[in-house]
């Protein structure tokens, strides 16, 4: 076999190349191409094309193959329930030097394999499980859309070699292996993706790469923001609230929340700050389970708006106020209680301040159930 070797200008991509590279691997060749870490193989996800590709790299039948995508929503098709730290993770670090893999429930698994067909499921998935990239390099994202089946990507090396981080040492290693190189230059990160199993507890690094750990922390973490009038009373609660019963849901301590990767705060639009929380609001909370003598107010901000994924506002007062600062911010603002406002409780006796953590804490449980499944 004679390796054709092309040079792609990822300034100004050749459509032809792309369209003739696609066709090797969707009639079963085999096609070397960068991504922003190393080169990688593109194979079709059928049996027989592993096979020639598991000669090719001296790779072990039984290891799996890590399916490769051109755009992120493309997950959905092979993950159907993602969960909210990895929604998250996808939504900051994909197109990455980042694979994912996604644990699957039973019966989630079931479906996969009646939806995908026995041989597509085979290739993909191991023990509930399937390994995903999606590269952040023109090139790579271009062929993978033109690609009309399924396709992993090893590592373009023989295995147990370093991998190939220009064309030049494709050839060195795949020249008479492989159908065809893509030469793009050299890869930008020059190592390999890094690799992390997620879900909504933790995130468990199974290969070091080009992101640290204290990166992926950084992109998956959840910020949940409540915003009342002075954040003396309903916001804290709110926040209080949302503490034990996320902490619940998700089996850890409240202490905890932070260090899992989930941040939860309040905020007043009057501007406020340093001020504890209403001696009537400690009380109502106290008699949750939920502590918030330690709260101190704190004014709303932009920064503390765009950093949010998701703010929950006690009237419609809040939201507007909230929009006002940062339109952008209008698909992630909602009243807590639905359409229903949760009115100040301020200046109020203690029966109406209990009343009032009441009507959060039932509308708490119902946004934690809409968020963590």
């Amino acid at each position: 076999m004679e390796t054709k070797r092309i040079t792609i200008n990822i300034e100004n991509l050749d459509s032809d190349a792309i369209k003739e590279a696609a066709s090797i691997v969707d009639s079963g060749g085999l096609v070397a191409f960068p991504t922003e870490t190393v080169y990688g193989i593109a194979a079709r996800v059928k049996n027989n094309t592993l096979s020639k590709l598991n000669i090719v790299k001296g790779r072990p039948k039984n290891k799996h193959y890590t399916l490769h995508i051109a755009d992120n929503n493309d997950v959905l098709k092979y993950v159907p329930n993602i969960p909210l730290r990895t929604r998250k993770l996808i939504q900051n670090a994909w197109p990455g030097p980042l694979t994912i893999v996604f644990a699957l429930e039973p019966d989630e698994v079931n479906i996969q394999q009646t939806t995908l067909g026995k041989e597509t499921f085979s290739v993909l998935y191991k023990d509930g499980t399937i390994g995903v990239r999606c590269p952040d390099n023109p090139v790579a994202t271009a062929l993978l859309k033109e690609i009309k089946c399924a396709v992993v990507a090893p590592s373009a090396n023989i295995s147990n070699q370093p991998p190939a981080i220009n064309a030049d040492q494709v050839l060195e290693q795949l020249d008479g292996k492989i159908d065809m190189v893509l030469d793009a230059g050299q890869c930008q990160f020059r190592k390999s993706s890094t690799v992390v199993r997620i879900d909504n507890r933790v995130i468990e690094i199974l290969r070091e790469g080009a992101y640290s750990k204290m990166e992926l922390d950084m992109l998956s973490q959840i910020k949940v923001l409540f915003v009342c009038t002075g954040n003396t009373c309903r916001s804290p609660m709110a926040e209080g609230v949302f503490k034990k019963y996320l902490a619940e849901k998700l089996n850890f301590k409240v202490d905890e929340l932070e260090q899992m990767g989930y941040k939860v705060s309040s905020a007043g639009i009057i501007g406020s700050s340093g001020h504890p929380a209403t001696p009537e609001a400690v009380a109502a909370c106290a008699s949750q389970g939920v502590d918030i003598g330690n709260h101190r107010n704190q004014g709303l901000t932009r920064e503390l708006i765009e950093e949010s994924d998701f703010i929950f506002t006690m009237e419609k007062i809040h939201l507007l106020r909230t929009l006002m600062l940062t339109p952008d911010a209008k698909n992630r603002c909602l009243l807590l209680a639905g359409n229903k406002e949760i009115l100040d409780p301020i200046g109020q006796p203690q029966r109406i301040y209990d009343n009032c953590v009441k009507i959060i804490t039932k509308a708490v449980k119902e946004r934690i159930s809409e968020l963590i499944t």
